[in-house]
């Protein structure tokens, strides 16, 4: 019986490493030519979408992308769509979302205990930012608010590396996901990419229904429409805005937390998010959740198959296809025209 388990073993170890050497062989020419760094690569491009392998592991790698702008994106329109504050400092969430999680991870070693510290660390944060600094600027002269964030920001990644120091940090990837990918149609897919796209659609699927459905969920859409009205009803529209700004501080550090594993860790690291996130909620229209979902897994396949493509305008294709959608839609792809 051992010799069998033993063969069995083996055999499957072998079949693993043939699917990877197979994989390396489908996928090398396209890494090669883009790290050549041609200003424009059609041919790599035509022969990964050509490729099973390749199309599965550029749409994965862009889904992820996608899934975790989403987060910071959503969080972000929400606080738009109800306090009208362009949160500048937003992205520092994100920051400390992943530090929160990484701490957590090396004194318990739990990867739920992890995530739960980077989200519920960033929503309490965001609730004493919100209360103590941004309830006095609202509205303030948006240049105004705006100064007051970008201090915010240039505070917070001093702080981090006060806290955590100036250098790269790494949390590691979770034993429990230390497994063999998983092969579809050929390409590679690890198992926390999985984890972490399911994350993020069942918190747009809750935010969602909850913001559509709930008693709490009406409230908050009418104190984005009239807050005089809510207040006259007795409502507290500063407990209302604090749990708002709570809420998207949360999901931005949801979002760090989930990409600590498999992003290296640095002070500033939030504010090239931010800008995505900024492009996102352009995109799909400002206080729309659907809007930010769709904006960010669009953005996230044009950089994943931008950067086989054009892998020197990258950056360029995300801000050109803003462009795009601005001049044909103003309002985003789910924007409403104002009343």
């Amino acid at each position: 019986m051992e010799e069998e388990q033993g063969l069995h073993l083996i055999t499957h170890t072998a079949e693993t490493a043939d699917r990877l050497r197979r994989f390396r062989l489908v996928s090398a020419p396209y890494q090669a030519r883009c790290n050549e760094s041609a200003p424009v690569d059609l041919d790599a491009l035509a022969g990964c979408l050509s490729s099973s392998a390749c199309l599965v592991t550029q749409t994965t790698s862009g889904l992820i992308i996608g899934m975790l702008l989403f987060l910071v994106a959503v969080g972000l329109t929400l606080i738009f769509g109800v306090l009208k504050i362009v949160n500048f400092s937003h992205g520092a969430f994100y920051m400390f979302g992943a530090y929160f999680a990484m701490t957590a991870y090396q004194l318990t070693g739990s990867f739920a205990l992890a995530m739960l510290a980077g989200a519920a660390g960033t929503a309490i944060l965001g609730l004493i930012f919100e209360r103590v600094f941004m309830s006095r600027v609202y509205g303030a002269d948006v240049l105004m608010q705006l100064l007051v964030c970008y201090a915010f920001v240039l505070i917070f990644d001093d702080v981090v590396r006060l806290i955590w120091g100036p250098e790269f940090r790494s949390m590691g990837m979770p034993a429990a996901f230390q497994v063999m990918p998983l092969f579809i149609a050929g390409g590679v897919v690890p198992p926390y990419y999985l984890l972490l796209i399911g994350v993020a659609l069942l918190a747009a699927i809750v935010l969602g229904i909850g913001l559509s459905r709930s008693r709490i969920g009406k409230v908050i859409r009418a104190a984005a429409h009239n807050p005089g009205m809510v207040s006259a009803l007795g409502i507290n529209t500063g407990l209302i805005y604090g749990g708002v700004f709570a809420l998207g501080g949360m999901l931005a550090g949801l979002a760090g937390a989930l990409a600590a594993p498999v992003r290296s860790l640095t002070p500033g690291m939030g504010f090239s998010v931010l800008i995505e996130s900024f492009i996102v909620t352009v995109i799909g229209g400002m206080g729309s959740i659907v809007g930010a979902l769709v904006g960010a897994l669009l953005l996230g396949l044009i950089r994943s198959f931008g950067s086989l493509g054009f892998p020197l305008f990258t950056e360029g294709l995300m801000y050109l296809f803003m462009v795009i959608v601005l001049v044909s839609k103003p309002t985003g792809l789910f924007g409403k025209e104002a009343a």
